[in-house]
């Protein structure tokens, strides 16, 4: 693993030209959520709260995993139709986005480089970018919804690399968790660890101030973009 840092070599940067964005714990720190949003199916099946394995479980896996670890097997179809009733609205005041984050990809964007997500949330991503103020930046966003199986299947990173017509090495994917590492790895694409040093990865980006600071070095053509 190479840390990013001002020692860099940021010449090795220059063959990207798309980046692919996991979503809870890089672009939006949604954990107090998750553990509310799950301590929900918990209280409903007259459960305890859950316990901390079980909110690091929950917040990587996608919903029908991590409904299958904390409701007992017998009340799994029970928890899946109890879903419809809850309203993720609910969740939206604990979340908060990643700082630096809309610093990042305004300059992304601007420079013309691919951005697309690949979350094993289901339905509420738009919900949540539009909560946090970060529509518009990302195309496609691959979700549990419109890809074969959730991460660590590569099937969400192969739809955005078709999508945007690239190969394999001409993309990063950026992610927080093991599940992620798993994907990039099944995908055959570039993993850039975010915060977690823990993770095999090609990179470890500490923030995005200090990916933004790399990028500009990398391209000085583009300095004058905000």
């Amino acid at each position: 693993m190479t840390l990013l840092d001002d020692s860099y070599d940021v010449s090795a940067l220059r063959r990207f030209k798309g980046f692919i964005f996991d979503c809870d714990g890089v672009l939006i720190d949604s954990l107090k959520a998750n553990v509310v949003y799950y301590n929900k199916y918990r209280t409903h099946f007259g459960l305890p709260p859950m316990t901390p394995e079980d909110e690091h479980y929950t917040h990587i896996q996608n919903v029908y995993d991590s409904l299958r670890r904390i409701v007992p097997a017998e009340h799994y179809e029970a928890a899946l139709a109890y879903r419809s009733q809850i309203d993720y609205r609910d969740m939206l005041p604990f979340l908060c986005r990643e700082p630096g984050i809309r610093r990042l990809l305004g300059w992304m964007k601007a420079a013309g480089f691919l951005l697309g997500v690949d979350t094993n949330r289901m339905d509420t991503v738009h919900l949540v970018f539009k909560a946090v103020d970060l529509e518009g930046y990302f195309s496609p966003v691959m979700t549990v919804a419109n890809t074969a199986a959730p991460k660590p299947d590569p099937d969400g990173v192969r739809q955005i690399l078709a999508a945007w017509g690239l190969k394999r090495e001409d993309v990063a994917f950026l992610g927080d968790s093991s599940v992620d590492e798993e994907t990039a790895k099944n995908a055959g694409v570039a993993f850039w660890a975010f915060k977690n040093p823990d993770l095999a990865s090609d990179l470890l980006v500490p923030d995005f101030p200090t990916l933004l600071s790399a990028l500009k070095r990398a391209w000085p053509e583009l300095s004058p973009l905000p």
